[in-house]
């Protein structure tokens, strides 16, 4: 088996193969980038390239060590259950057996939990007792706190708690899209490392060459996926299509100064779709947002919804750059709404009257 490709990202990865060839990997890693972009698969190559059974470096893919690690994807099906199984658990249930997952006894990884996916005091809590054990199978132990910015502020003080006093044989690597919403604290105990989306040709190339991919929407995939080969493979054609109507929609209300009947049967079905969260709706969003930016300064390349470019240039022309200003301002608050645990339908239509000129 040859060694496990690692899409773009080459001089991050190089640095870090560098530190580790030198021993002087930091004791705390900070990955920021947009969602899907090899933040979390960087941090599993390094679990696994440090502790390969061959040698020290990049993941040679076919010892044991390197199976075991590089097998904790938390994209796969089997991980997606549990965490769809967990939003359903009491969140006493939850407390009780606080959420990590692990393949391999020296790489822990922490993700978000619950429906409101977030990281709580428990796993905070279970990291710092981890955290004091010297590794057992390999030469370093990695653990991955994977979303990092969604740790609540006591799970975060504890997290702080532990950066303070770090073991010498491990290091934490915390991801995040917006390094800016951690503590100040906690980055200051950081390395960072700011991952780009991967370029038009790394990303056509990569969905050409998968073949879970119909060969009909290829393209409009890897224009839809704004550099994130997670995106690309976890893109629902249909269903990306309906959830962007449905925000053209809401824009297009916003744009009309006051103009509810559409905006509230919409509000009304995208509240029955329990499986839309408002943070995959605000991505939807500031990319239409974003969108209709570019066309207002008749910038007409990097669009990511070129397939509709011409609707888009349509409202464009009724947008001034003070209502896209706003526009994205508010999908900030929208996020915030979110992580309050704010009803959906409550959110958005803070949102829509923010639109409103």
């Amino acid at each position: 088996m040859p060694s496990p490709a690692l899409i773009g990202h080459a001089r991050i990865a190089s640095a870090l193969w560098r530190m580790v060839r030198e021993d002087r990997l930091p004791q705390t890693l900070l990955f920021a980038g947009p969602r899907g972009v090899g933040k979390a698969t960087l941090a599993r190559h390094l679990a696994a390239g440090i502790n390969c059974e061959v040698r020290p470096g990049p993941p040679c893919g076919e010892c044991s060590t390197c199976m075991r690690v590089l097998a904790s994807d938390l994209s796969l099906p089997e991980y997606q259950r549990l965490f769809e199984e967990r939003r359903k658990l009491t969140a006493a249930k939850r407390k009780a057996a606080a959420l990590v997952v692990s393949t391999y006894s020296d790489f822990l990884i922490f993700p978000p939990d619950g429906p409101l996916r977030l990281i709580g005091i428990e796993q905070a809590r279970l990291l710092r007792n981890a955290a004091r054990l010297k590794p057992s199978e390999g030469r370093r132990r990695i653990f991955l706190l994977d979303e990092a910015d969604r740790a609540t502020s006591e799970a975060a003080n504890a997290l702080l708690k532990t950066l303070e006093e770090p073991a010498p044989e491990l290091t934490i690597v915390l991801t995040t899209q917006n390094p800016y919403l951690l503590p100040a604290t906690i980055r200051s105990r950081s390395i960072p490392f700011h991952f780009s989306p991967l370029s038009d040709e790394q990303l056509a190339a990569f969905v050409s060459s998968r073949e879970d991919i119909e060969a009909s929407a290829k393209s409009r995939v890897a224009a839809w996926s704004n550099g994130s080969p997670g995106v690309a493979l976890s893109l629902d054609v249909d269903r990306f299509v309906r959830r962007r109507e449905a925000m053209l929609a809401l824009l297009a209300t916003g744009l009309s100064s006051g103009e509810f009947g559409r905006l509230t049967g919409e509000l009304e079905g995208l509240a029955r779709k329990r499986s839309e969260s408002i943070e995959v709706l605000a991505a939807m969003l500031t990319s239409l947002v974003r969108d209709l930016l570019r066309l207002h300064l008749q910038v007409r390349t990097g669009l990511i919804h070129s397939d509709i470019a011409a609707e888009l240039e349509g409202l464009s022309s009724r947008a001034s750059f003070e209502w896209v200003e706003r526009a994205l301002s508010a999908l900030g608050e929208l996020e915030r709404l979110q992580r309050m645990n704010v009803q959906k339908q409550l959110a958005l239509e803070a949102y829509a009257l923010a639109l409103v000129e």
